[in-house]
């Protein structure tokens, strides 16, 4: 009888959890196929292992490779070094990461080292500029260039990889793992609710997050600045941002929004609880990829405050738009939005290109295909 793969899937920051976390429970229903080992890098520490609670996962490894206010160099060097010493204890077959964070790229380097195959959840994301968003758009060009497995979300992603040379027969299109947890967590209800009920009574909710690296520093302080026009303009209105960890932008948030009452600070929520405050929210502004992909299924419009996006597929359908992070662009679009009804029905009677909740099944499907399981290639998500 044949053994089951060897699969060793790397965690690193809380939406790596989110996006790999339905297909550990996909691979962990076929045990005799598949036997998971889920490894962290230390990432997120407070929040990941919450994360891991609410699918019903935790680490069977922690990598503990983060310090406060490291380099990009220092994850990578520690990464790929404590990579090195599990991968010598415990070879897998495949090692599975997602996404563009430089955890993910050490992850994927360590394992070319040692001729281990890596599959990369969410291949083929690319903006056409390699600062933009930094490091992430590079991250995502060199991780392609080492995985042996490509599942791409999209036919689009599925191309890109075709230009930059990547063997279609090493491409898949599954759709997004995003999907699949988003309606996961949205059939809970979360244990608390992330804020006071009070702080919603006879408001229109507009949730926020901005974190990336390319806008830290005046890009924030800007972002800032619009999310307190928008509160001061429309008295109807209650804006709750989800501040990041990383101190640069909590302390940044901090000064330009002290004293706003209808601007209101919270910490990072728990998936159940950020998924609750997206089915309230009234309109979404981030800068995060992962919202981009999740919002359209919740029927919420989304200002995307970047000056470039990877996830191009909701803006040229129409439920997404990318607004930057010029202050008075941000507060034009979301005053459109929150003023006329056409304007925002048009954002949110367009479906979701980026999945339908079966994509982990695929990405199964693929891993039996790939290593001999079984004989007939899966057919690709067609969005």
């Amino acid at each position: 009888m044949r053994r089951p793969l060897e699969t060793m899937i790397v965690l690193g920051t809380r939406p790596e959890v989110t996006k790999l976390a339905p297909v550990a429970l996909e691979l962990r229903r076929h045990p005799g196929s598949f036997h998971v080992t889920l490894v962290g890098t230390g990432q997120h520490r407070e929040l990941v292992p919450r994360h891991l609670r609410l699918f019903g996962l935790e680490l069977d490894h922690d990598l503990r490779v983060m310090k406060p206010r490291q380099t990009l160099a220092d994850i990578t060097s520690r990464t790929v070094q404590r990579m090195d010493l599990l991968l010598n204890q415990a070879r897998p077959d495949v090692l599975i990461v997602e996404g563009d964070t430089t955890a993910v790229l050490a992850a994927a380097l360590a394992a070319f080292y040692h001729q281990v195959p890596v599959a990369h959840v969410e291949a083929g994301l690319r903006s056409g500029d390699m600062y933009n968003p930094f490091p992430e758009e590079m991250n995502r060009r060199l991780v392609g260039g080492i995985a042996r497995i490509h599942l791409a979300p999209t036919a689009r992603a599925r191309e890109n990889l075709l230009r930059e040379n990547v063997p279609a027969e090493w491409i898949y299109v599954t759709g997004n793992t995003a999907i699949d947890a988003l309606l996961i967590a949205a059939r809970r209800r979360p244990a608390r609710p992330a804020v006071p009920t009070s702080w919603l009574r006879g408001k229109r909710l507009v949730l926020v997050t901005a974190h990336r690296r390319e806008s830290w520093g005046q890009g924030i302080r800007d972002i800032c600045r619009a999310l307190r026009e928008i509160a001061r303009r429309f008295p109807d209105v209650v804006v709750v941002y989800a501040v990041h960890p990383n101190p640069i932008v909590r302390e940044a948030a901090e000064q330009v929004l002290a004293g706003e009452t209808r601007v209101r600070l919270i910490g990072p929520p728990d998936y159940a609880e950020f998924v609750d405050l997206m089915k309230r929210a009234v309109l979404i502004l981030t800068d995060s990829g992962g919202i981009q992909e999740e919002a359209p299924s919740l029927k919420k419009p989304v200002l995307v405050m970047r000056h470039t996006t990877e996830r191009v597929e909701g803006i040229e359908r129409g439920c997404s738009e990318l607004v930057g992070t010029d202050p008075r662009r941000i507060v034009q679009r979301a005053s459109a939005l929150l003023t006329d009804p056409a304007a925002y029905a048009a954002m949110v009677a367009k479906g979701n290109p980026y999945g339908d909740g079966r994509a982990a099944a695929r990405i199964r499907r693929v891993l039996a295909f790939h290593f001999g399981l079984t004989r007939r290639r899966p057919a690709d998500f067609r969005g």
